[in-house]
């Protein structure tokens, strides 16, 4: 699943802190030890995985389902999930995974191939249930059980991305009896990953209980909280104050001056997240009708890429993120360096205020342009309150955007009036950000025709609702191609489209601040393993691997899990090697390839 929109920030109002403070120090009792508890600021938007896309709801459902393949906390290549092994046909039209035998739902009912069958034809057959994730599905034949352990999937062409579903597989058995895919599910949560949402209020909580019969073997913890918090200052002095254990998110001068504090380590690591400024390109919907009410000047791309050449990413990385964060270039973040486009955006006023004049954009009195029909050029900038980079953020771009004679006016409000702004097109320009994939597929169908949609603003989610031939064109070509390199150069390639239309403006990609109490853990499991991050992965292994105690190692180490504590072995084949996980250890050995594509070392 799309780490999804990931558009941060928050400003909650919160009526009840819910938080149980724990002891200070190694003094905690063992049943406090037993509960890992985590800071969130920014609310969630739903417990339905078919719909869910913001960062919080992508990592409940990561923890609450597990999915076919999964990324290794290494190196993010992938191994093995629900399916234990895989094999392709040598025209790469059908795939065979083998779902594991033994494995069961939380509620007792094993997992069979009915599972991911039910799972990926509800996608393809209900708009509503491939909201979050139906790119993945896109161009797919059929999906058929054909025994209680073997899913075949046909698809009408090659596909880059079988081994990177980001799929939530759900019980067929639960979710069967479901008419309205819209719904929130029930509660406690029926799923199969190593932690089973409990409980949930709305900005206040939400539990999670240990899997004791996950199949990669039980946590050491016996249960997850994530505690809601009004701003990142509350949330920081929660976690001094040993109220919460676990943190990200947080702005630079609260992570160094975390630094002289004994009994709290700090982590950060490459940034997988891209913070870009959206520009309503005059947005449409699925069939092709004008949505929205974005300032129609913006349609021209001559004021959009003005726009764009007059934001100063440098400025952003050194002023607002402090240094911890790296300047703007293509789409795909730097921390996958395989598909990034490194060529620096440029920060030109003087060329943006001559490509306005040239446009016949004049200049009123007060240095303000008038657009096309003679009205001056007014822009709404939508942001997201609380957010350090948003409050910021917004000062600089104001500024900015004068300079070039375009009044801006900041509107700075909460995390789910910003997603439905953005969704439903009532925007001129916004922030936003999505956290990627180690591969690129679902954030580059973000701007594709296909991700915009219906006319109410349902049954997708869009990006900047850029919908341009040539960038579709491209979005299908990369999807069909299994040769890695040639894949590569259609991917940049994208990302230049991309920036010449300038529906959207690349700004930066901050490095994540984490925090958590040394005094009470042992160093988590990042992802990567060096200069990787702790919350927000491309899986669950930092929850997962959460081991009471004091820490006493460098918190960018590998975080092996306990053979005391974790049992079981796992087999599998992962691009023609075998894969054991002995107690959550993974550990390789090389054999002859099969035919798999996209394979990774």
């Amino acid at each position: 699943m799309l780490v999804r929109r990931r558009r941060v920030g928050a400003l909650f109002a919160i009526s009840v802190l819910v938080a149980m403070p724990l002891a200070v120090g190694g003094t905690a009792g063992a049943q406090d030890r037993k509960t890992l508890r985590a800071g969130v600021t920014q609310d969630l938007d739903s417990l339905n995985p078919f719909i869910t896309i913001t960062r919080v709801g992508t990592d409940l459902t990561r923890l609450n389902y597990e999915y076919l393949t999964t990324y290794d906390p290494k190196d993010y290549h992938p191994v093995p999930g629900l399916a234990e092994s895989w094999e392709t046909s040598a025209d790469k039209l059908t795939w065979t995974f083998k779902i594991r035998s033994g494995a069961k739902w939380s509620d007792g009912q094993p997992i069979t191939a009915k599972d991911p069958a039910f799972t990926l034809n509800t996608m393809m057959t209900n708009d509503t249930a491939a909201t979050a994730n139906g790119n993945f599905v896109q161009g797919w034949e059929s999906v058929t059980a054909t025994d209680e352990h073997t899913l075949v999937i046909k698809t009408k062409e090659p596909r880059s991305t079988m081994l990177a579903l980001d799929i939530p597989i759900v019980p067929e058995h639960v979710w069967s009896k479901v008419t309205d895919f819209k719904a929130e599910p029930p509660l406690p949560l029926v799923g199969s990953g190593p932690f089973i949402v409990q409980d949930y209020k709305a900005s206040q909580f939400i539990k999670l209980k240990a899997n004791k019969d996950y199949w990669r073997g039980a946590a050491k913890i016996d249960a997850l909280d994530f505690v809601y918090y009004k701003n990142v200052d509350a949330e920081v002095q929660a976690l001094k104050k040993g109220e919460i254990d676990l943190m990200s998110r947080l702005v630079p001068a609260q992570y160094d001056a975390l630094k002289s504090d004994p009994n709290i380590k700090l982590n950060t690591g490459a940034g997988r997240r891209l913070n870009e400024i959206l520009i309503n390109p005059g947005a449409t919907s699925s069939d092709n009708k004008p949505i929205g009410d974005g300032n129609p000047a913006l349609k021209d791309k001559t004021l959009r890429q003005a726009i764009a050449l007059s934001i100063d990413s440098k400025t952003l990385v050194d002023k607002v993120w402090g240094g911890y964060a790296v300047e703007a270039a293509g789409y795909i973040p730097p921390g996958f360096s395989e598909f990034h486009l490194p060529e620096k955006r440029k920060f030109d006023p003087a060329t943006a205020n001559k490509m306005l004049d040239e446009a016949g954009y004049t200049k009123g009195a007060d240095g303000i342009r008038n657009d096309k029909q003679g009205k001056p050029l007014k822009l709404r900038l939508l942001g997201h309150a609380g957010t350090n980079l948003d409050e910021q953020g917004s000062k600089f771009i104001t500024s900015w955007l004068k300079d070039i004679g375009i009044a801006v006016e900041p509107q700075l409000v909460s995390d789910q009036k910003v997603n439905d702004a953005t969704t439903a097109a009532t925007f001129d320009l916004s922030f936003s950000g999505w956290s990627a994939n180690p591969d690129p597929d679902y954030v580059l169908s973000l701007q594709t025709c296909a991700a915009r949609p219906n006319a109410d603003g349902k049954g997708a989610t869009p990006d900047s609702f850029l919908c341009d031939p040539e960038y579709d064109a491209l979005y299908n070509q990369q999807l069909a191609e299994v040769d890695r390199a040639k894949r590569v150069e259609t991917v940049k390639k994208m990302q230049q489209v991309m920036a010449d239309r300038a529906a959207n403006v690349i700004i930066g990609y901050d490095n994540p601040l984490e925090a958590y109490r040394a005094d009470r853990w042992a160093p988590f499991q990042t992802q990567p393993a060096g200069g990787g991050v702790i919350m927000n992965q491309q899986g669950y292994w930092g929850y997962y691997s959460a081991t009471p105690g004091k820490s006493t190692e460098d918190t960018s180490a590998p975080q092996q899990q306990d053979s005391a504590s974790n049992t079981g072995l796992v087999l599998g084949v992962v691009g023609g090697s075998v894969v054991v996980v002995v107690a959550g250890v993974l550990l390789f050995t090389r054999l002859r390839r099969r035919g798999t594509a996209d394979e990774r070392e």
